[in-house]
């Protein structure tokens, strides 16, 4: 295993995946190669996927939404004959450690869910092109495009085998996107899930699992036809649009696993087994226009700040994993970076000002997901203001300073809600974190809501429930070192678990019983001797021996 993951990555280092771009459509070529697994032990072969693969694809969807934003219509297709993809590779998974399986699990969840909501955040619509074999997290790639095209032949199909074949579930929502996005009838989905070999032909359409199919002679032409259509509909603006290019982030990592960003501090404390991150507002105001925003391409700070936070997120997920308490700090003028935000959200039409908004509401969403205790230090000079504020809301408790601390000049510690408080960055259960926060006060949200624009200080911020607990110099450092101590003392299983729980609160959407499904049944799953164990169906596959199942039900 590598010393440290890294998500960063540009096309000239792909190894996995080619994109030729014709005007409005961009033909995806997933072309694995075999050779080229993030770790060692085992080939990629047959197009089947490890994290790496899946790292470059989050990269190629993300610079599709920046720096080609005049793409309305991505065809995903394999670079390989005979093969669609085969999904995860069964000997990455067999031998990676349990928490790298969940964690991959759930980053190439994350990566669906970006390209499944491009086509109504950003007007681009994917179109999953499938010959030759198409199983597991295979089909789920294709699961999470907007329209599946399968070639009408004795070999293509279409198959989510991992019941039968690992003793896993199809690990990232493939269930669930049976049933609730194709609306595939439970008993058809039941028997499509127990079948290694899948379906093909009209039995596929018939069952919703594509959406049509086409004759092999026929195929390449009606792919090519079909994405020109979806172009066609497309009802934005026809004229072409220049993207900006995201280059590389500023990062210094240091020997204690700690990484200093432009913007972005953590600070890792391995004895702690905690990290602190910390965020740096704004230090100058914005552009006066779109225009002028867009001449700072990916140095905007409001665009760093998201790419920054995004990459320390990732990295103390995989390369942290015993770090269990993420304490969130942020400094700065909070009159400065609303007045960055109210710039994006006053010209919200512009290609550039969606796209990064947009990409906050995805890092929002990561955070939501992510297996930490979050806790935010709501100190004096901090800048918990407009899309910061939401922090708040994502993490499980939020601590504010009250009154002046002796020695500590710094502006007195306030919380300024704004419009996008309200909407703009909905979580996986499709409300906002206030909504969330306020399941059973709705009134709440609405006496918060009266507030936008004025700085809460500690006093009206406990009043109207925007923090857990204020504290007073006096209370503060021994509060929260309480507060760390005890946390770092609790069963990290426990935590996880209930921190879910919690976080998954109000309406069930695809998206939360998808997440909700890998951090309960599938965390469960990997721990279990059926799937992993010696003789377990994980660990036997493709030795021709069958795995032994512990067939108590639990």
């Amino acid at each position: 295993m590598p010393d440290m993951i890294d998500f960063q990555t540009d096309p000239s280092r792909y190894l996995h995946w080619r994109v030729d771009y014709d005007g409005p459509i961009a033909n995806l070529y997933m072309d694995v190669n075999e050779e080229g697994g993030l770790f060692d032990g085992y080939q990629l072969k047959l197009n089947s996927y490890d994290l790496g693969v899946d790292i470059e694809l989050a990269d190629v969807v993300q610079r599709m939404r920046f720096e080609h934003p005049q793409v309305k219509v991505v065809v995903m297709q394999s670079g390989k004959p005979g093969v669609f993809c085969a999904g995860a590779n069964i000997r990455m998974l067999s031998g990676a450690a349990h928490n790298h399986k969940v964690n991959f699990c759930k980053f190439t969840n994350e990566t669906r869910n970006a390209f499944e909501a491009a086509e109504q955040d950003s007007g681009q619509k994917y179109l999953a092109a499938v010959k030759g074999t198409c199983a597991g997290g295979g089909y789920e790639l294709a699961l999470a495009c907007n329209h599946i095209m399968l070639t009408n032949d004795s070999s293509s199909s279409v198959s989510l085998p991992e019941v039968p074949l690992l003793a896993v579930l199809p690990g990232t929502g493939g269930l669930t996107r049976l049933t609730d996005k194709r609306k595939v009838r439970r008993d058809r989905a039941d028997i499509f899930s127990s079948a290694e070999e899948g379906v093909r032909g009209q039995r596929a359409v018939d069952w919703r699992l594509v959406d049509e199919i086409v004759q092999n002679s026929k195929f390449d032409q009606v792919v090519r036809d079909r994405a020109e259509q979806f172009a066609a509909a497309w009802d934005g603006p026809d004229d072409p649009v220049e993207g900006i290019a995201l280059g590389p982030l500023d990062r210094k990592f240091a020997e204690d696993g700690s990484v200093s960003y432009s913007l972005v501090d953590v600070r890792v404390d391995r004895g702690g087994r905690k990290a602190t991150i910390t965020l740096r507002g704004p230090d100058t105001g914005p552009a006066t226009d779109m225009a002028g925003f867009a001449g700072q391409g990916d140095q905007a700070p409001m665009l760093r700040l998201a790419r920054e936070l995004d990459d320390a997120i990732l990295h103390l997920r995989f390369n942290e994993t015993e770090l269990g308490l993420v304490v969130i700090r942020c400094q700065g003028d909070p009159e400065k970076l609303l007045a960055h935000e109210a710039l994006l959200l006053d010209t919200r039409d512009h290609w550039l000002a969606n796209e990064v908004l947009q990409y906050w509401k995805r890092v929002l969403k990561r955070i939501d997901v992510t297996s930490r205790s979050l806790v935010c230090l709501v100190e004096h000079g901090s800048c918990f203001a407009g899309v910061l504020a939401e922090l708040l809301f994502a993490a499980d408790r939020s601590y504010m300073m009250e009154g002046e601390f002796e020695g500590d000049n710094r502006p007195i510690a306030s919380i300024t809600l704004s419009a996008s408080n309200f909407g703009l960055f909905p979580m996986g259960n499709n409300l906002t974190r206030l909504q969330t926060r306020f399941l059973g006060e709705p009134g709440s949200v609405d006496a918060a809501k009266a507030q936008i624009g004025e700085a809460q200080e500690a006093g009206e911020a406990e009043e109207f429930g925007l923090v857990t607990m204020i504290l007073d110099d006096i209370d503060w450092d021994d509060e929260i070192r309480i507060f760390m101590e005890e946390r770092a003392s609790f069963s990290p299983d426990a935590m996880t678990g209930m921190e879910a729980n919690l976080r998954f609160a109000g309406p069930e959407t695809m998206e939360t019983r998808i997440f909700g499904r890998l951090t309960a049944w599938q965390n469960w799953i990997f721990t279990r001797p059926n799937a992993v164990g010696k003789i377990g169906a994980l660990q036997c596959y493709g030795t021709g021996v069958r795995g032994e199942f512990d067939q108590e039900r639990v």
